[in-house]
């Protein structure tokens, strides 16, 4: 079985590619009536989809993964633990699953750049939801200890209030940008001026 597109697009870390690789290459030996199931990189696989935010593909992947695979390799169930938290949006848990195993040199990659990513969602998340919010509950969002996590927002531009110990989030300017262009405020004004005569 030859992976190397998989590998390929591994290397160069192209991880929102990762997935459609993946299921290109599935559909294409399925057709040809290869027997890939035994060699098939199914963590990798899992956690394509997941980077993608595609966990409604991950979970008929995993419902097609034989139970001889599941059993065998434990690293394909601590892919699917990932999933199981995402879907429930256990945040916490979810670090945790990605904490929780010791993952191979092939995945690990993947891995890593699913947890940053995750982790900047979270923040991301809080940036928008909360104006203030505890040192743990952070802590807990984004997958750090409390110290970790107080110096991560910190140097995002977040404050401490001593009295409290609660994070007071600051909001991310929106910046807007309109561009005035003469050409279509000039045929607005000749539309308009039709309109009216």
């Amino acid at each position: 079985m030859d992976f190397s597109s998989v590998r390929a697009t591994l290397d160069s870390k192209s991880y929102d590619k990762v997935a459609d690789v993946c299921d290109n290459l599935m559909l294409q030996v399925a057709a040809d009536g290869i027997a890939y199931q035994d060699d098939w990189p199914y963590a990798i696989h899992l956690l394509a989809h997941f980077y993608v935010h595609d966990i409604n593909s991950a979970r008929f992947l995993w419902k097609s993964i034989p139970s001889s695979i599941k059993e065998s390799q434990p690293e394909v169930t601590a892919v699917w633990k990932i999933g199981q938290k995402l879907w429930l949006r256990d945040y916490a848990g979810v670090h945790e699953a990605i904490r929780g195993f010791d993952w191979s040199q092939d995945v690990q990659g993947l891995v890593a750049a699913f947890s940053e990513l995750y982790t900047k969602e979270m923040f991301q998340l809080l940036l928008s939801s909360y104006s203030t919010i505890s040192i743990k509950d952070t802590a807990l969002f984004l997958g750090m200890n409390e110290d970790d996590a107080t110096n991560y927002v910190l140097q995002q531009g977040w404050t401490v209030d001593p009295a409290s110990q609660m994070l007071i989030v600051k909001k991310q300017p929106v910046v807007t940008e309109q561009k005035l262009d003469h050409s279509k405020l000039q045929r607005l004004t000749e539309y308009v001026f039709h309109l009216e005569h």
